[in-house]
C-alpha cells in the first residue's frame, strides 16, 4: 500500500511539483514531513561543508571514510499495513506519471552532467550515499572458475584496462594452492607486474599463513581473507569449522598487522548455502564481527549463490550492522536469480556505500554448484549514474575492458548494460 507520508527531497524541486504533491496529499488526507520515519540525515566523516562535499576519486586510500552524505537506516514499523487502497491511489499515481514523463524527456535530451543533476532533482528513493566506492573482483573471483587456463598477459592487460577505467581497488588475484584453483597458479607473476601500479589498491586472497607469506613476497599490499557464514559450506569449501577458519585468519590478521599490510574480511554464504539452504542472520552477523574484531578494515558480505532478495537481504543487514558499524561494510552479489540491482540499491539505502562487482558479470564459486557470475560492474555503474551516485569510473572504458576479456574467453558479456549499449553504438554506427 502507499505510505502514510508524503515528504519532500532535500534536493530543489520545482514550485508546481510541490503543489501538485501537496494537493493530492490534502486530497487523501495525508501529512506532509521532510523526512520518512526512521531516516535522520547524518554527515559522513570527512565532510567539511554538508553542500560540497569533495569527489570520488580514482586515487587516494581505499580504507578512507567516503566523502559523501547521506540518511542513516532505521527500521521502522509501517502502521496501517492492512488499511485498502482507494481512488486516491490512482490520483497520486497520475500526478507522479505525469511528473516522471516530463523528467524522462529531460533525461533524453541532456548532457550526462544535465542527467545527474537532474537525478538528484527528481530521485524519489530516499537514504543514497552521493559516492559509491566498487570493488573491482573480476581478475580474481571472476577468472577463478575459468576451465581454460587465462594467459598470464591477457590478465594483466585486463588489469590495466580495468585501472584506466577508474577503478581505485581491483582485485589482482589470490594465492590459493594451484591443486584447488590452477587458474590462479600464476598469482607471483601477475603481482610483480600490477604492484608497481601507483593510486590503486590491488588486493588479494590468501586462505592461510602460508598464502599469506606467499602474497608478501610476490610484492603484495593489500590481502583479503575469507570465512563462510554456513557450516557446511566451510567444512566443503576449506575443510573445517567456521571457529577454525576464524583461527587460522586471525594468524594471518596478527601477520599482516605486523607488516603493516592492510586486511580486507570476506563473508560467503550471507543468505543462502548450497548445502544446508538458508542460513541465519545471526550466523552472518557473528563472523562479521569477528573478522571485524580480527582488524580487518573492510568487511565484505558475499550472496555466494546468489539467492537473495531484498526480503532476505534487508534482515541480514540489520543483524550485521547491530555489531559492525555500516561504513565498514561492502556487499557482494551475484546475479543468479536477477536479483543483484535491486539487493544493491537496498543495500545503499540502508547505508552501505561499497559495491563488489565483476567486469561482464563473469565470475561463480567452483565450490557452490549453482552459482552463476558476480553482478556486472557496466551494471552497477549505469545504474549509479541513473540515479546521479558519483563512482570516479568512466562507464565507456568499462566497457570496453569487458569487451577485451569476454573476446578472449570466447563469450558473449553477461552485462546487460554493456550489450544494448554496445546494440546502440552498432546501430549508430550504421546511420
Amino acid at each position: 500500500m502507499l505510505a502514510s507520508r508524503v515528504w519532500s527531497r532535500s534536493a530543489p524541486q520545482s514550485s508546481r511539483a510541490l503543489a501538485s504533491a501537496a494537493a493530492s496529499a490534502a486530497r487523501s488526507g495525508m501529512q506532509l514531513s521532510q523526512a520518512p520515519p526512521g531516516l535522520a540525515e547524518r554527515p559522513c566523516a570527512g565532510i567539511a561543508e554538508a553542500d560540497a562535499p569533495p569527489l570520488c576519486s580514482s586515487s587516494g586510500d581505499s580504507r578512507g571514510e567516503h566523502a559523501c552524505r547521506r540518511r542513516t537506516y532505521q527500521r521502522h514499523p509501517v502502521s496501517n499495513r492492512a488499511t485498502p487502497v482507494g481512488g486516491n491511489r490512482h490520483v497520486l499515481y497520475a500526478s507522479y506519471l505525469s511528473q516522471n514523463q516530463q523528467n524522462y524527456r529531460s533525461f533524453s535530451a541532456s548532457s550526462d552532467q544535465e542527467r545527474i543533476e537532474a537525478a538528484n532533482r527528481f530521485q524519489i528513493i530516499h537514504g543514497l550515499p552521493r559516492c559509491v566506492k566498487i570493488v573491482e573482483v573480476g581478475p580474481r573471483d571472476g577468472l577463478q572458475n575459468e576451465k581454460n587456463t587465462v594467459p598470464t598477459p591477457v590478465k594483466i592487460e585486463l588489469i590495466k584496462r580495468l585501472v584506466t577505467s577508474g577503478l581505485s581497488v581491483v582485485e589482482a588475484t589470490s594465492f590459493v594452492s594451484p591443486k584447488w584453483v590452477p587458474q590462479l597458479a600464476d598469482a607471483k607473476d601477475v603481482m610483480e607486474v600490477v604492484r608497481n601500479i601507483t593510486g590503486v589498491s590491488f588486493p588479494v586472497l590468501t586462505p592461510n599463513l602460508k598464502g599469506f607469506e606467499a602474497a608478501a613476497a610476490a610484492g603484495a599490499k593489500e590481502v583479503a581473507i575469507f570465512a563462510s557464514a554456513s557450516e557446511a559450506f566451510s567444512k566443503s569449501n576449506i575443510n573445517c569449522s567456521i571457529k577454525e577458519s576464524l583461527v587460522r585468519y586471525n594468524d594471518v590478521a596478527l601477520a599482516a598487522k605486523k607488516r603493516e599490510i592492510p586486511v580486507r574480511g570476506y563473508v560467503s554464504c550471507v543468505v543462502g548455502c548450497p548445502v544446508e539452504g538458508s542460513v541465519p542472520p545471526s550466523n552472518v552477523a557473528y563472523v562479521a564481527k569477528e573478522l571485524y574484531d580480527m582488524g580487518c578494515y573492510e568487511v565484505s558480505l558475499g550472496d555466494t549463490i546468489g539467492v537473495g532478495t531484498p526480503g532476505t537481504v534487508v534482515p541480514m543487514l540489520e543483524a550485521v550492522m547491530s555489531v559492525v558499524p555500516v561504513e565498514k561494510l561492502a556487499v557482494h552479489f551475484h546475479d543468479t536469480y536477477g536479483q543483484s540491482l535491486s539487493n544493491i540499491l537496498v543495500s545503499l539505502q540502508m547505508g552501505i556505500s561499497v559495491v563488489d562487482s565483476s567486469v561482464a558479470g563473469l565470475g561463480g564459486c567452483p565450490y557452490a554448484q549453482g552459482a552463476s557470475g558476480n553482478v556486472a560492474t557496466e551494471d552497477v555503474v549505469y545504474m549509479l549514474n541513473g540515479l546521479g551516485i558519483k563512482t570516479g569510473v568512466d562507464l565507456s572504458k568499462v566497457i570496453a575492458a569487458g569487451e577485451f576479456i569476454c573476446k578472449h574467453l570466447g563469450r558473449q558479456s553477461g552485462s546487460k548494460a554493456a550489450t544494448a549499449l554496445s546494440k546502440v553504438t552498432a546501430s549508430a554506427s550504421k546511420l
